[in-house]
């Protein structure tokens, strides 16, 4: 995973020089994505600028990647799994260049420009994890397109003179851009047309299209195993993170049956790194770190429980802000203590990480969705969750992670997994505490699937947030901070300061404060998701409970008569 940063629409009499040298300072924001090698191309209508992460084909597959008659310039930030298939499946030559495997996304549009289906049509081929701004110089057109739910950040904006401007993150276009925005997950954005069109549609983001469906465990459990498999397509040391819940164990535990082999399309050669190395990060005592051992010694990991400080914490706040460019208090709260172990995991040489995020938003994973009424609503939550994703959890994994410099993928996210875990019934999902069968606990139709693959003590482990699992005093010393800094004064003026989604608590005041300091345009603080939440819940949900919008905590902790630890 890298960054991108593009300039579109110069026109004759700009100082293409001038521009060339601000595109490789605005990028240079956002080298801590690609501090491998840095590329820029130039032509009097376009500029393109990569900093690269090598993950794949680390000797070649710089970018942009040009065709062989450079009519086309590819910058991308992210992976394509099914780049193989996709290769050995073109119905006309291409003369590939290097091995990486985003260079089959020129490619694919050139033949699909020849057929006239179009860029929805190669896009919608794609298995993978991406945001990327191709340039046809021939035809002076641009697309930019992001992954289905936006696991890879994307923003764009117009500066003075109307040029469209494009980034992997916010920092690199908010003094330019006084529209600066988040570009649509599963859409792309066609320059010849100039309509942004959205690619990625599936029928099972309709209740109706899934009711009645049956499950079957088998199948669930083999389409994961596949998307794991594919993601560890790597040409460096990888790592897998571990908190001992069930969605980080599920990960490892199918990661190690793979990780001494390498994966590309049936090679078995051995790994260059064949012992799979286990990350975890918490307070001293923390649920996580204990759990995450026992994961660990169960499924024979090279484990690494690091702890932290509060002070620690707390002093990495404004860098933590800065780069996960929000104010959201789950977002920050998670985020810090993935940023700290980030720091670790890079010193240790570990470039590329497995994580579990996205199977809450798939399997309804949250203590709240105790609370649903049907089937109906539960699955309905979930396209929501689904859809608000690249604001929350893939926002914070990807950015806490890629400030040092370490990519995350994330195997529940799979497209192809996705289609398996979402096409059947909710009811299938929902939680019945008194039930004899998985259904007991959230997520139990996946702890079911597993059943074996894991110690009970880790496959039936509680939900814990993952602010709450480093550590109960770690939301509590937030807290107590934001208190000392924060006056009665300050929030009760907190609409006049800040009219956009004034900060209701001590704490949201004193990271919306951070934030400022370093985006203070009001386009920044639109990008960042508003209202009230309990973990990054619809105002739907919260309709579920009454006590949601009153005494429950927004990081989901205090579902009294749920969780066995609820501190309300």
């Amino acid at each position: 995973m890298c960054s991108i940063f593009t300039i579109f629409g110069l026109q004759p009499g700009d100082d293409v020089s001038a521009l060339r040298r601000q595109a490789l300072a605005c990028s240079q924001r956002q080298r801590h994505r690609g501090p491998d090698w840095s590329g820029v191309y130039v032509d009097d209508q376009a500029i393109l600028v990569h900093e690269r992460l090598a993950i794949v084909d680390p000797a070649g597959g710089s970018q942009p990647l040009l065709s062989q008659d450079g009519a086309l310039v590819l910058a991308v930030n992210g992976e394509i799994y099914n780049h193989q298939a996709l290769k050995a499946g073109l119905r006309s030559a291409y003369a590939f260049k290097t091995a990486s495997d985003c260079e089959v996304v020129n490619a694919l549009y050139r033949e699909h420009e020849a057929d006239g289906s179009g860029p929805a049509a190669f896009l919608e081929r794609l298995n993978g994890i991406f945001a990327f701004a191709l340039w046809d110089r021939d035809s002076g057109r641009a697309i930019i397109a992001r992954d289905p739910i936006g696991v890879v950040p994307l923003y764009w904006g117009h500066d003075r003179e109307g040029r469209l401007r494009v980034a992997s993150e916010m920092k690199a276009l908010a003094d330019s851009c006084a529209d600066v925005a988040q570009f649509p997950p599963g859409h792309f954005y066609d320059s010849a047309t100039g309509a942004l069109t959205r690619y990625y549609r599936r029928p099972w983001r309709d209740f109706e299209a899934v009711e009645g469906v049956d499950v079957s465990l088998d199948e669930l459990r083999e389409a994961f195993e596949a998307a794991v498999h594919r993601q560890l397509m790597t040409d460096v040391p990888y790592g897998v993170l571990l908190s001992g819940g069930l969605d980080s164990s599920l990960v490892a535990a199918v990661a190690a049956r793979y990780a001494p082999h390498r994966v590309e399309d049936g090679d078995r050669s051995e790994a260059w790194w064949p012992r799979l190395h286990s990350f975890a990060i918490g307070l001293r005592g923390s649920p996580d770190l204990a759990a995450a051992a026992i994961a660990a010694e169960s499924l024979g990991t090279v484990h690494h429980g690091f702890e932290y400080t509060l002070e620690e914490g707390l002093d990495a706040l404004p860098d933590v802000i800065r780069h996960v460019e929000s104010f959201d208090v789950t977002t920050i709260r998670a985020s810090t203590p993935m940023f700290l172990l980030a720091r670790r995991i890079k010193a240790m040489g570990v470039k590329m990480v497995l994580s579990g995020e996205g199977s809450d938003e798939i399997f309804g994973g949250y203590l709240y969705f105790h609370r649903a009424p049907d089937a109906r609503q539960f699955h309905e939550e979930l396209v929501r969750k689904l859809d608000a994703l690249h604001t929350f959890d893939c926002l914070r994994a990807n950015k806490s992670m890629m400030a040092w410099g370490v990519e995350p993928r994330v195997p529940f996210l799979d497209r192809e997994f996705l289609d398996v875990a979402m096409r059947f019934d909710a009811a299938h999902k929902m939680i019945h505490r008194d039930s004899d069968s998985f259904q007991r606990m959230e997520k139990g139709v996946l702890r079911a699937a597993f059943d074996g693959h894991l110690p009970d003590e880790i496959l039936w482990r509680q939900k814990e947030q993952f602010s709450d699992g480093v550590g109960y005093g770690w939301i509590d010393g937030l807290k107590a901070h934001a208190l000392e800094h924060v006056s009665d004064r300050e929030l009760a003026a907190a609409a006049r300061r800040f009219p956009h989604d004034p900060p209701q608590t001590r704490e949201a005041y004193l990271y919306r404060c951070l934030f400022e300091q370093v985006f203070p345009s009001p386009a920044a603080a639109m990008t960042v998701p508003g209202g009230k939440s309990i973990a990054c819940s619809s105002p739907a949900a919260i309709a579920w409970d009454a006590a949601f919008a009153s005494a429950a905590d927004p990081s989901g902790r205090a579902v009294a008569g749920v969780h066995n630890a609820a501190v309300a």
